[in-house]
C-alpha cells in the first residue's frame, strides 16, 4: 500500500508548503512563524491566562478550571531558534482544555543568540521553580509533566536528565516528548526514509541543529542527544508521540526503547499519516487535531493516576 497522509488537507499543506520552506534565515522564519501565530483562530478560553517572571525567564500560565490540577511545564517546538509563547498558545489552551491540566509555557532562550546549554538551563531552571511550590502558582500541583514539541520535546528529555543528576526531588512525574530531535547526529533510518518531501527536509534539521551547537563534532554528546545517555535508570515515566513521516521518527521510538529496558514506564505511539510539527496544523489537517485530542487524553490519564 502507497504511503499517505492523514487526510487530504494535510497533503494539500505539504504540496503548497513545501516550496516556501526552502529559507532558511533565522530572521525570515522568525517572522513568518510569528505572522502565522497572529492568523491562526485562538484555541480555548480559559479559567485565567497569567503573564508570569522566573527570574528573567518570561512564562505563561493557563489554567482550565478552579482547584488544584497537575500542572504541564511545556517546552515549544522550533528548532531551539524560532518559536514562542505567542507561537504555541493555542496549543497550550488545547492541551490545557482537553487534560483539565494547567499549563506553565517556558519562553526559553533561543539560538543562534543563545547555543546549547542556555535552553536546556532554562528547562532545569523552571522545573526546579515549580518544585519550589512558589506562591506564583497557588495550590501545589497535584502532579507535574514536562512535556514538548520538536526541540522542546529534546529540551525536556535532557533537563530529566541533568535533574536526575543533580537535583533528583525537582523531577517531575512524566516526562512527554512529542516527536522530539533524540538524536542531532541523525543516525537512525528514517533520516533516510523521510530525509525530503514530507515537510521537515533533512537539511532543515541540520540547519537547526548548527544554529543550537554549532560544532557538529558534538553532537552525539549525551548532554546534546539524550539517546546517547549512558544511563536511564532513574527517570521519569514517559510518553513519546511520533509521526509517520517524520525524519526524527526512529530516534525517538529508538530512545522509548531505551527507557523501558532500563525499566522505565512507557507509552509509545506513532500516529499514522501525520508529519513533524502536527501539533501546530490542527486547524488545517483534521488527523492532526485529532492527535493534539489523544495527547491531551493522555496526559490527562497520566497526571491523574493515583
Amino acid at each position: 500500500m502507497p504511503e499517505t497522509f492523514a487526510d487530504e488537507q494535510l497533503a494539500a499543506y505539504v504540496a503548497k508548503a513545501a516550496p516556501v520552506l526552502g529559507s532558511l534565515d533565522v530572521a525570515a522564519l522568525r517572522e513568518g512563524i510569528a505572522l502565522r501565530a497572529r492568523e491562526r483562530p485562538r484555541g480555548p478560553e480559559m479559567l485565567t491566562v497569567r503573564e508570569l517572571q522566573i527570574g528573567e525567564l518570561p512564562v505563561r500560565l493557563y489554567r482550565p478550571v478552579p482547584g488544584r490540577t497537575p500542572l504541564v511545564v511545556y517546552l515549544h517546538g522550533g528548532g531551539w531558534t524560532i518559536g514562542s509563547l505567542e507561537s504555541h498558545d493555542r496549543i497550550c489552551r488545547r492541551l490545557a482544555d482537553g487534560s483539565g491540566a494547567a499549563v506553565l509555557a517556558i519562553d526559553y532562550r533561543l539560538a543562534p543568540e543563545h547555543p546549547w546549554p542556555a535552553s536546556v538551563d532554562d528547562t532545569v531552571a523552571a522545573l526546579r521553580w515549580v518544585a519550589s511550590a512558589p506562591a506564583e502558582l497557588g495550590e501545589p500541583p497535584t502532579a507535574v509533566g514536562v512535556a514538548g514539541d520538536s526541540a522542546g520535546g529534546t529540551l525536556a528529555a535532557l533537563a530529566c536528565l541533568r535533574l536526575r543528576e543533580e537535583d533528583a526531588a525537582a523531577l517531575p512525574d512524566l516526562q512527554a516528548l512529542l516527536y522530539a530531535n533524540a538524536d542531532l547526529a541523525g543516525t537512525c533510518p528514517s533520516m533516510r526514509e523521510k530525509a525530503e518531501g514530507w515537510g521537515l527536509d533533512v537539511d532543515r534539521i541540520r540547519f537547526f541543529n548548527s544554529q543550537w551547537v554549532p560544532d557538529q563534532a558534538r553532537w552525539a554528546e549525551p548532554g546534546i542527544s539524550p539517546l546517547y545517555a549512558p544511563d536511564l535508570t532513574g527517570l521519569p515515566p514517559a510518553l513519546i508521540i511520533t509521526a509517520e513521516h517524520d525524519p526524527l521518527r526512529d530516534e525517538s521510538e529508538a530512545y522509548g526503547g531505551r527507557l523501558r529496558d532500563a525499566g522505565i514506564r512507557v507509552t509509545l505511539r506513532r500516529e499514522p499519516g501525520l508529519i513533524h510539527g502536527f501539533m501546530t496544523l490542527d486547524e488545517v489537517s483534521p488527523g492532526c487535531a485529532a492527535a493534539i485530542d489523544r495527547i491531551a487524553a493522555d496526559l490527562r490519564t497520566h497526571l491523574n493516576r493515583p
